[in-house]
């Protein structure tokens, strides 16, 4: 179905199936797949291929020769129906890939809203990103990764599979992403180590002074008191019951396999 607002090139090609709504625009040599749904509002630039079961909100913008949820590579991958989910306001540049998903990992890969995909990043099958974050140019993704509300990740940086980057971290460019990066950290390096709290990101996004004291605390609790994390945990329970702001650690915590960036 296509809507009738919608503006589809005369070279570009739409499988019998898409779902394409209201004001979107094709341009040319794209191709779209025939269980492709494309939400109104959204702009391909020109020669954007989106393939498989690949659901793209609204309001995007994907520039020249973004490949969107083509076959992963992942070798234990045999053409299950596995999935890629766009939300909405995404600006995705130019030679962005984003693979779908595979039955191990839950069948989708997930973007959210209102992120900033630079040129030659790549979003690898099973990987969740948030909001409000910034892939700079050729970050890679490996499969499995989750990155956070408000992440960010410098130029040429690479993050291991099932590895967590946690909100408002930033990861600096060129590093390489081996273990679970905590929320409101500043890690770089290969393999990236922690150089302390992204405090002028978390000034723009709102954060009071008493909230920017509190996460202090815990980044010396974490990495300056000695104290292993086993020993650190019980020191941020007790202080997330005056200082919600803690939790986040401490659910990232919970989250973390591969254990923390030290």
């Amino acid at each position: 179905m296509i809507d009738q607002s919608a503006f589809i090139h005369p070279s570009a090609i739409v499988g019998k199936g898409a779902i394409i709504h209201a004001d979107v625009y094709v341009g040319p040599f794209c191709f779209i797949g025939p269980q492709v749904e494309i939400g109104a509002h959204t702009v391909l630039k020109s020669h954007v291929v989106v393939d498989g079961i690949t659901r793209i909100g609204e309001g995007n913008q994907i520039y020249a020769f973004t490949s969107l949820g083509e076959v992963n590579q992942d070798l234990k991958y045999t053409g299950e129906p596995t999935r890629v989910e766009i939300g909405r306001s995404n600006r995705i540049r130019e030679s962005v890939t984003i693979h779908r998903g595979t039955v191990q990992g839950g069948t989708v890969t997930r973007v959210g809203n209102d992120n900033l995909l630079m040129v030659n990043a790549h979003v690898a099958h099973d990987c969740v990103v948030g909001n409000h974050c910034i892939m700079a140019n050729n970050v890679t993704l490996g499969g499995h990764v989750a990155v956070d509300d408000y992440a960010i990740i410098g130029g040429m940086s690479a993050v291991h599979q099932f590895c967590i980057i946690g909100t408002h971290a930033m990861i600096g460019g060129c590093s390489g992403v081996a273990q679970d990066v905590p929320p409101f950290v500043i890690a770089q390096g290969n393999h990236a180590t922690p150089f302390g709290l992204n405090i002028e990101g978390l000034k723009r996004r709102g954060f009071d002074r008493a909230a920017l004291h509190v996460i202090r605390a815990v980044y010396n609790t974490i990495y300056r008191s000695g104290k292993t994390l086993d020993e650190a945990k019980p020191a941020l329970e007790t202080l997330a019951k005056g200082h919600p702001v803690v939790n986040t650690f401490l659910e990232f915590l919970t989250r973390s396999q591969r254990g923390i960036i030290r």
